[in-house]
């Protein structure tokens, strides 16, 4: 059974709080929260204080995708403002494996993000010390683009790999999810669903309805 993991990048920061609240009375147990640096990718969003305020209000699982460069130099403050996992990319880690352990020794789960320009082989190496494997369906650092479902193959090779080799990392999609295109993600065999705008933009308890859940 997949769940959705609204991402409050497509929240109205104007309403979070109550959004937020509005998530958790429609079933909602998890959001992703999406770190950019401006470096990492062209944009910059949010970091420790607004993860540490709203962790005050609500004991959703927070899914912390850090879009930066060298994320290893925060997984401490990221751990410590109310993190539940850390997802790092591997094209921004110089040692991916030792990222992955940082996290682990912190109590929270480790997940390695790969891009759609990069393969999965290269982070076949890094499985066993992964929680979660973040396979993102557009190009990291910009809201509201057009799933790329060619991505979803990566999600067939991982159920395999996971299955061939007794591994236990979940698996989530990040981008272009709407209602047309769920079902797709989810037949792949995705066990987290990452969705911004299909889910914040207009009523929220309508779309997640709409969306399956």
């Amino acid at each position: 059974m997949s769940r959705l993991a609204p991402s409050i990048l497509a929240a109205d920061f104007n309403r979070l709080g109550e959004q937020i609240k509005e998530l958790e009375n429609n079933g909602i147990e998890m959001i992703h929260v999406d770190v950019m640096d401006g470096i990492f990718v062209p944009s910059i969003s949010f970091g420790m204080p607004v993860i540490s305020s709203i962790r005050k209000e609500t004991d959703l699982f927070f899914d912390v995708h850090l879009m930066i460069e060298k994320p290893e130099r925060y997984i401490k403050a990221f751990a410590e403002s109310g993190a539940d996992s850390i997802l790092v990319h591997y094209e921004a880690c110089r040692d991916l494996k030792n990222t992955l352990l940082k996290i682990s020794d912190y109590g929270k789960k480790a997940g390695i993000v790969v891009s759609p320009e990069s393969g999965i082989k290269t982070i076949y190496p890094c499985l066993p010390y992964a929680d979660v494997v973040l396979v993102m369906t557009v190009h990291p650092g910009f809201g509201g683009q057009k799933m790329l479902e060619k991505e979803l193959q990566k999600v067939r090779d991982l159920c395999e790999i996971r299955k061939e080799k007794g591994y236990k990392f979940e698996i989530e999609i990040d981008g272009g999810v709407t209602k047309d295109n769920i079902q797709v993600a989810i037949d792949a065999g995705t066990d987290t669903i990452v969705a911004g705008t299909a889910v914040f933009k207009g009523n929220i308890k309508e779309n997640i309805k709409d969306l399956g859940f």
